[in-house]
């Protein structure tokens, strides 16, 4: 089965931290679909797709969070 979840994401307080988080984001590609700047209290919403929420967990704790800038993510599961 296909998981689908929203990652909402927020940078350091740096504008730019924004747009070099997105870029990063960007290149990491695989399960991460797509990634956009956004406004309201967060700045970047990632979508991402995979086989379990195992597997979500995973991208998130090694790929997303340690982008260089994320300050806090928020996950929203697609039902």
């Amino acid at each position: 089965m296909l998981v689908r979840v929203f990652v909402l994401i927020q940078t350091e307080i740096e504008v730019a931290k924004t747009a070099d988080v997105v870029a990063a984001l960007k290149k990491l590609g695989g399960e991460i679909k797509s990634v956009d700047s956004v406004t309201g209290p967060y700045d970047i919403i990632a979508l991402l797709e995979a086989g379990s929420l195992n597997e979500i967990g995973t991208i998130i704790d090694s790929k997303i969070q340690s982008v260089a800038g994320v300050y806090r993510t928020i996950t929203c599961l697609a039902i």
